[in-house]
């Protein structure tokens, strides 16, 4: 999740020359800002792996069975939110729908924002499971999972997907961004494999391949 800083420069040399109007707008941003991070850290605090893990950069394992179809969890790893979303059968036709695939920018993940084994119509090692880095490309905001497609919610005719309230950009449930929104890129891929059945690392590539997150075009 981004965080809000502001500067402002005073042209008669006095804080007091700041509009009041912007003042204001000031405030309301920091506060929103405030209250968003208060809601969203226990949440994902809660299903962290040990201090000292996170602070060593080590790959951490995901007991993926706990999860739903149609379910996501979110850890963190290496200071970043991991969205961790379990695909309903729905959900993995929709993402071949030609009707999807014509609303997006980077429908076959021609961008570098996944690794080699995740470069596919479903950008993952695993039909069943998104594996992604839950940061918008646009200005680094947290995005919100709408699974289900709505009339309403959050705009009109919602195919289903991850929706970031800041600016609009939208989302598939594989990542891959909407035409027409800010940001520019599909969502980040990070390095995992499965190491059983229902256990996921992340962090740690599969035998044969070396990437991370350092070798994509934007985070």
């Amino acid at each position: 999740m981004s965080a809000i800083a502001a500067t402002a420069s005073h042209p008669h040399g006095s804080p007091d020359a700041m509009p009041r109007r912007d003042l204001l707008n000031l405030v309301t941003l920091t506060t929103v800002a405030v209250g968003v991070g208060a809601v969203a850290w226990p949440f994902i605090d809660s299903m962290n792996p040990a201090r000292d893990t996170l602070a060593a950069g080590n790959p951490i394992d995901i007991d993926t069975s706990r999860i739903e179809p149609g379910q996501q969890i979110v850890v963190l790893w290496r200071g970043s939110p991991m969205f961790v979303m379990r695909r309903s059968q729905q959900a993995i036709a929709a993402l071949q729908d030609p009707a999807m695939l014509a609303r997006l920018k980077d429908p076959d993940s021609t961008v570098m924002q996944q690794p080699e084994y995740a470069k596919n119509w479903h950008r993952s090692s695993n039909v069943e499971y998104a594996v992604l880095v839950g940061i918008c490309t646009h200005l680094g905001c947290l995005p919100t999972l709408y699974s289900k497609p709505s009339a309403t919610e959050p705009v009109a005719n919602w195919p289903g997907g991850y929706f970031c309230h800041c600016h609009g950009s939208k989302y598939d449930l594989a990542g891959r961004v909407h035409t027409n929104v800010p940001a520019p890129y599909n969502l980040p891929v990070p390095p995992y494999t499965f190491v059983a059945e229902r256990m996921l690392r992340i962090g740690e590539n599969p035998p044969g391949f070396t990437f991370n997150l350092n070798s994509v075009v934007q985070i």
